[in-house]
């Protein structure tokens, strides 16, 4: 099926707003198989955006609309869509009651202008937004399907996998139940991970169950996509491949699905009734404000120190901690260069002894800064799950 996804403003047009909604909808259509053909940005102008939607309904066969359904002047979704239809604007009575009970929760009057979200072209097919005042909906534009959605990301995020990917999946004729199994590694590339899993029995990038991968250093996503009757046989047909998956990436998983690796370590720490501290040079306290803001980490991070060039043993003994990371960086002189680099040291402490690795990592003073913290971070995952601290990482250099 072509699926066309249409994003609207003039922030989005102007560069003002870096439009991140458009590859979130893109990469979810992609994992469940709904191929996008064209990619449109539009302002906030009418002329332009009617041109758009008759356009888009000539050439696809559904079109997810982002954006234009606040309660400004400049948003312009739902009245350009009535127009392309040729339908008049009309009142939604249930979505408007919806509105005035949100705001009575909170102990606000709705304003007058808010009554524009509830209008909606005549004859459209309501999409819910449970978390959100800008109401989604659905027409049909020339022989395309239109379905339109908000622009706040956390809205429009959720509307996509509870709402639109079911319809537009029913509307191509797909097996409607899918799954995407993620699995999050830090330490190997993206050429070493398609090596690695290179030849499990229907697992290809065009293979019944879909391997795709993701790279945003210094972590690699590798994604697992299938189609299926229902759960059971999904859940079936996934179960050896996630297995193997597992066994070759190996100690260089560091989380799945949502979980993160700051994550996985606070769990761990409060598994065994631990606390910690750290202390880090040149990453600016980044390793600690990965954990510190997570839900419980106030019963376990005892302190953090940045810039100061501490033991972990210290560390852990003034703090009173369990546990104490410590990782400090000596940058190469001179300005950024393909060969700029710095010698990380990661030290750790706790009631046995103090362990401690060494790398090399090359690149730019951010490429650096980023390598280390999570290098930090990885090197106590390991140290808590009992696997070795010292294995080398492909972004080591010697």
């Amino acid at each position: 099926m072509r699926v066309e996804i249409l994003c609207t403003g003039d922030e989005i047009l102007t560069g003002k707003t870096v439009n991140t909604n458009y590859s979130h909808m893109a990469r979810r259509l992609a994992d469940v198989g709904l191929d996008v053909h064209w990619g449109t940005t539009v302002g906030d102008d009418r002329a332009s955006l009617l041109a758009a939607f008759r356009q888009a309904g000539a050439r696809a066969q559904a079109v997810i609309v982002n954006g234009g359904l606040g309660p400004t002047v400049d948003d312009l979704s739902q009245e350009v869509a009535a127009e392309a239809c040729g339908v008049p604007l009309v009142l939604s009575e249930h979505w408007m009651e919806r509105m005035t009970q949100s705001y009575a929760r909170r102990g606000r009057i709705m304003p007058a202008n808010n009554k524009k979200q509830a209008m909606l072209p005549e004859g459209a097919e309501f999409i819910d937004n449970p978390i959100g005042t800008a109401c989604g909906f659905a027409v049909t534009i020339g022989k395309a399907r239109f379905l339109f959605t908000p622009g706040v990301p956390r809205e429009m995020r959720r509307m996509l996998d509870e709402q639109v990917i079911p319809r537009l999946l029913k509307l191509s004729g797909m097996k409607a139940v899918t799954k995407l199994k993620r699995f999050h590694t830090f330490g190997i590339g993206e050429s070493r991970a398609d090596e690695l899993l290179a030849g499990i029995p229907g697992l290809a990038i065009d293979g019944d169950i879909k391997l795709g991968f993701q790279a945003h250093y210094p972590q690699l996503e590798t994604k697992l996509a299938a189609r299926g009757a229902d759960e059971a046989d999904l859940a079936r047909r996934l179960a050896p491949a996630e297995a193997e998956v597992r066994r070759r990436l190996g100690n260089f998983v560091i989380a799945e699905d949502d979980q993160t690796m700051e994550g996985v370590i606070l769990a761990k720490l409060r598994e065994g009734g631990h606390t910690l501290a750290i202390a880090e040079t040149f990453t600016g306290g980044n390793i600690a404000a990965r954990i510190a803001p997570l839900v419980g980490a106030e019963t376990v991070f005892r302190k953090g120190v940045i810039g100061g060039d501490v033991s972990a043993e210290r560390l852990r003994t003034e703090s009173g901690a369990s546990h104490a990371l410590a990782v400090a960086v000596q940058l190469d002189e001179g300005p950024d260069r393909p060969d700029f680099g710095a010698a990380i040291t990661v030290s750790l402490a706790d009631a046995k002894g103090t362990v401690s690795r060494q790398a090399r990592l090359v690149g730019g003073r951010d490429w650096v800064r980023v390598g280390a913290a999570e290098l930090g971070l990885d090197c106590l995952r390991r140290h808590l799950l009992g696997l070795p601290v010292d294995e080398r990482i492909d972004f080591e250099r010697r």
